[in-house]
């Protein structure tokens, strides 16, 4: 895999889930006791944390936003397993972040190789 795919992977997964909450719960199947904006405010902030060294290209940035990407992985997963009605919804929030977590992995290990920032292999005393 190469650098820049690797970066594209992670954008498209990055602006996939980020455009994906907004219609899945502002627009598609908006809960039925909890409002938008509620939901909205529940599901959008943390995919807003990283956008500026996302869209830089920092590596690190790309590294540490693996870590966020759980609560997605954790919902789409439950969901798929028990709510009918929205199990498509979920596939696709899983393949989202899915694309998004390979993208962010490779990039920021071949982007920090190319920096020289990978970790040094610890020495034989």
């Amino acid at each position: 895999m190469t650098t820049k795919l690797a970066r594209l992977l992670a954008l498209i997964g990055y602006f996939g889930l980020l455009i994906w909450v907004i219609l899945w719960h502002g627009v598609i199947s908006p809960h039925p006791q909890l409002s938008v904006t509620f939901m909205l405010v529940i599901w959008l902030p943390w995919l807003l944390i990283p956008v500026k060294g996302m869209l830089s290209g920092n590596p690190y940035t790309h590294a540490w936003a693996v870590y966020m990407l759980m609560p997605y992985f954790l919902h789409g997963g439950v969901l798929v397993w028990s709510d009918e009605g929205e199990r498509w919804l979920a596939v696709v929030e899983l393949i989202l972040a899915t694309t998004m977590f390979i993208g962010n992995m490779y990039y920021a290990k071949l982007r920090g190789r190319e920096l020289g920032l990978s970790i040094r292999k610890k020495k034989k005393a």
